[in-house]
């Protein structure tokens, strides 16, 4: 007879990761793989036994190709003639952390659990971060 496997819960790791001259895509699906703890050997998909993310330099991540100016983000309010449209390119300009976090919670599981997994990413668009106590280890992005 065998036992299912089921690991204990622990205090999660701390992962730094820089955004800078990279492709949003390929980072924001680095963060969601790091959050949802599939860098771990014993990753359990309807646990959050990932890690926190610490992301600088945000606002130097890139959209490769014609993106930045075909690429829309969308937002509703609710009341007629609500519906606002931003393009990628002033999204970037304005709030560049916002993309990166809209990108990186399209990629987590719905509902509590990848609510609570995105509580843990912290996107921040200079070189400092508040987070140095925490000691995270730096990790590349291929």
């Amino acid at each position: 007879m065998f036992k299912t496997f089921v690991p204990e819960p622990r205090e999660p790791g701390w992962v730094l990761i820089d955004a800078s001259g990279q492709p949003m895509g390929r980072v924001a699906s680095k963060i969601a793989s790091i959050l949802r703890g599939k860098h771990k050997p014993d990753w359990t998909p309807n646990m959050a036994i990932g890690d926190c993310v610490v992301v600088i330099n945000a606002d130097k991540a890139v959209l490769k190709g014609s993106k930045p100016r075909t690429k829309l983000y969308t937002r509703y309010s609710g009341y007629p003639g609500g519906l606002k449209r931003v393009v990628a390119a002033d999204m970037l300009a304005q709030k560049p952390q916002k993309a990166l976090e809209h990108a990186v919670k399209g990629m987590l599981p719905k509902g509590a659990l990848g609510y609570q997994m995105f509580r843990r990413l912290k996107v921040y668009t200079g070189e400092t971060h508040p987070h140095v106590a925490q000691k995270p280890v730096k990790m590349e992005v291929q």
